[in-house]
């Protein structure tokens, strides 16, 4: 089979997550209507979770750094769910980017009722080799994104008895060799969701952390360009899978992180807060 071929397979979505068929039969999560901020939403869980709230009814402000594939993201939410989206080239790891997406989503919906601090990457290597500057960069990027996303959409929060959802990663929990500096920075990005949980649960807002494991994206496809390219895709995700020990044996997809991050920002949620869930075929030894 061609690696064309392979690339298409490997896209589509299992056990009809994405059909239309499977959306006629989705729960209805009551999030008609709902404005949802969602950060780094160009492309994998960011998109995929933009695309499962639009199927739902909600109107989504997603921001990214790169105009080109936002943009082309946002018009086939429109095209394809009908959705009001609105796209802001923003980069959420400065303030001047946070204040930007936040002003836009404000002045097009008036209100916010949900929040998924999404955007980030996976910055890993030995500690040695680790400047002030990569530190910086992944605290901004990881971290001080959701403390200045999450200040600034705290009354409307408030208001409307919200919801906030931060997707980290398993090595925030365990973090292993060479794991820095992601790991100390989803490490501080869990804590920061257990102390809110608890400081605006009387409010009526809800703060929770989903910690994906090895999930299929653009940046595990670029692993698999510069390192693997004698396999076919699929088979480069069975191997990945089974050299990091996934006791599922494959690895995600994003719209299994999204079917979870729209659950907790539902009404079907209103009682999960100040919880990381992991999403990670089982990798995670913590419980």
């Amino acid at each position: 089979m061609a690696r064309g071929a392979h690339r298409a397979a490997s896209s589509r979505v299992p056990y009809g997550l994405g059909s239309g068929e499977a959306r006629g039969k989705q729960m209805d999560l009551g999030l008609s209507d709902k404005v949802i901020l969602v950060t780094g939403g160009s492309s994998g869980i960011g998109r995929a979770t933009a695309t499962r709230l639009a199927a739902d009814g909600a109107r989504v402000a997603i921001c990214a750094r790169g105009a080109e594939r936002l943009e082309a993201t946002a018009r086939a939410l429109r095209a394809e769910h009908q959705a009001d989206v609105l796209a802001v080239t923003a980069d959420v790891g400065t303030a001047a980017g946070v204040e930007r997406f936040v002003g836009a989503a404000l002045d097009r919906f008036g209100a916010i009722h949900g929040l998924v601090n999404n955007a980030g990457g996976s910055a890993a290597g030995p500690f040695a080799a680790i400047d002030d500057a990569d530190w910086q960069a992944d605290l901004d990027l990881k971290l001080f994104s959701m403390i200045r996303m999450i200040r600034l959409c705290l009354p409307q929060l408030i208001a409307n008895k919200g919801a906030v959802v931060n997707v980290a990663a398993i090595s925030g929990q365990q973090p292993g060799a060479r794991s820095m500096p992601s790991s100390v920075t989803r490490a501080a990005g869990l804590a920061l969701t257990k102390a809110l949980s608890k400081e605006y649960a009387p409010e009526g807002v809800r703060v929770n952390a989903v910690c994906i494991g090895v999930v299929r994206s653009g940046q595990q496809e670029k692993h698999w360009q510069q390192h693997a390219p004698h396999l076919a895709l699929e088979e480069f995700y069975v191997e990945w899978a089974r050299q990091r020990g996934v006791p599922l044996g494959r690895v995600g997809y994003p719209e299994e992180v999204a079917a979870l991050i729209a659950l907790l920002l539902s009404g079907q949620g209103a009682f999960i807060t100040g919880t990381a869930i992991n999403v990670d075929g089982g990798m995670s030894a913590v419980l």
